[in-house]
């Protein structure tokens, strides 16, 4: 972070919401050099925020935050309007979750911009940060009913775990606006990260957003389907990983075989862009395909696990003892949403199987949604524990301390002949085998 130089003209910047988008986003305007007033509806949040405590588990964040309260330039407030009184630029991050058809649902948008329409000052820009559907500027613009107010789109491209750096080191930025001197003055904001500025119309900005994530969605279905068909054949996928990703045309980010894609995004936009093809004509049956390959994977998983232990699809896993590592959808966050590993657990209790797991940034007790999920889970302190007595250890999510596992250690917890099934390909298969244990990765001989 110590590359990025403050801008020389700051701006009064407001951000609706204190999410996930909206926490990352004004903190990091905020080590830009901008004045930020961050706004959220939770006021127990707010004042949380305040204190300098952070509700998620985002590297860096929370260092950002404490270090652009003591400047002075980043605050929290309760209520969208404060978030619009007296500023220059306000940013829309509030939710945009999915509806009963697969679309975006826009209440939160449109409530956002109903509550700032008064108190914006004229020639005030209101930028579409959230992840919303083609069309959403024009949705925003009447709300607002403000012809004095610049509505423009800035999709984010933020990856969970690695928010900060995403957001300080961009491979673009990305502006859509039918005024190009809204555009500009939206670019000026952006201009100490020295990054590559696409300014475009709004219905491109917005497509462009879709597209990313449904282009990466597709790599890891794709990756995951060469896997299953590795497994078919006799093929090693960490060779033919490395065969094609070494192809410049292809690449070797998102070439990575595991359970299946989850998380706040992937899955809600996958959906969306197929509503919104279909809201315009076109049949988008690629994406469909991607969608229908990554359930399928996680149903693999699960087979998997029924392989290890003897029981075969369709039989009650009763008395079974099952052993898991990670119930995040990824590592480096603490986020369960849309998880593969949830829904590898959900499904194993289902069918009567006793789960012990352990995730890093999930509590032994957890309350709320986190508890809903994991019904039936018993959480654990440690790997060991989760897997102590078990017939099979899966390893649901790559933390990178679990690829240090002590595999003799778990080997004599286990119930012995166990096998450890390896979602992430973390492990050594040879390592495994050498501890006494089975082995079964991913696309792996």
């Amino acid at each position: 972070m110590s590359d990025i130089v403050p801008t020389p003209t700051p701006s009064r910047l407001g951000v609706v919401g204190a999410g996930y988008v909206g926490l990352t986003t004004g903190a990091c305007l905020a080590h830009l050099g901008h004045e930020v007033v961050c706004a959220d509806v939770d006021a127990d949040r707010v004042e949380q925020l305040r204190r300098g405590q952070i509700p998620i588990v985002e590297e860096g964040l929370s260092e950002i935050v404490v270090a652009e309260l003591a400047s002075g330039r980043l605050s929290f407030e309760l209520g969208a309007e404060a978030a619009a009184t007296d500023t220059d630029v306000v940013f829309l991050c509030v939710p945009t979750p999915q509806g009963a058809d697969g679309g975006a649902d826009l209440r939160y948008i449109e409530a956002a911009a109903t509550q700032i329409a008064p108190v914006l000052k004229p020639g005030a820009l209101v930028v579409n940060k959230s992840t919303v559907p083609v069309g959403s500027t024009k949705v925003v613009e009447d709300v607002l009913q403000r012809n004095d107010v610049a509505v423009v789109s800035n999709p984010e491209f933020l990856r969970e775990g690695t928010a900060v750096h995403d957001f300080l080191h961009p491979d673009r930025v990305v502006i859509g606006s039918d005024d190009r001197a809204a555009g500009e003055r939206l670019a000026d904001v952006y201009a100490p990260l020295q990054a590559p500025i696409l300014i475009t119309d709004p219905a491109s900005a917005e497509t462009i957003k879709y597209a990313a994530n449904g282009f990466l969605a597709m790599k890891i279905s794709f990756v995951n389907a060469i896997s299953a068909m590795c497994e078919a054949v006799g093929a090693s996928v960490d060779d033919v990983v490395e065969g094609i990703g070494s192809d410049a045309r292809i690449g070797r980010s998102f070439l990575r075989p595991g359970p299946g894609w989850g998380g706040s995004c992937f899955p809600k936009d996958s959906k969306a862009l197929v509503k919104i093809a279909a809201d315009y004509g076109y049949d988008f049956t690629m994406m469909k395909g991607v969608i229908d390959v990554n359930e399928e994977q996680k149903r693999r998983m699960v087979a998997k696990v029924r392989e290890a232990v003897g029981v075969g699809p369709g039989l009650r896993l009763t008395g079974t003892k099952v052993g898991v590592l990670g119930l995040t959808f990824k590592a480096g966050t603490d986020d369960l949403r849309d998880s593969p590993s949830v829904t590898m657990v959900q499904s194993l209790v289902a069918a009567g199987a006793t789960v012990r797991a352990f995730d890093p940034t999930v509590e032994v007790a957890p309350t709320g949604p986190k508890a809903q999920l994991l019904a039936g889970v018993e959480l654990c302190a440690d790997p060991l524990s989760a897997a102590t007595g078990a017939a099979v250890l899966v390893i649901a999510t790559e933390w990178p301390e679990f690829a240090k596992l002590d595999l003799d250690a778990l080997a004599g917890v286990l119930v012995p002949g166990s096998a450890v099934v390896d979602t992430r390909n973390l492990l050594d298969p040879a390592a495994v085998r050498a501890a006494g244990l089975r082995y079964d990765g991913v696309g792996r001989r």
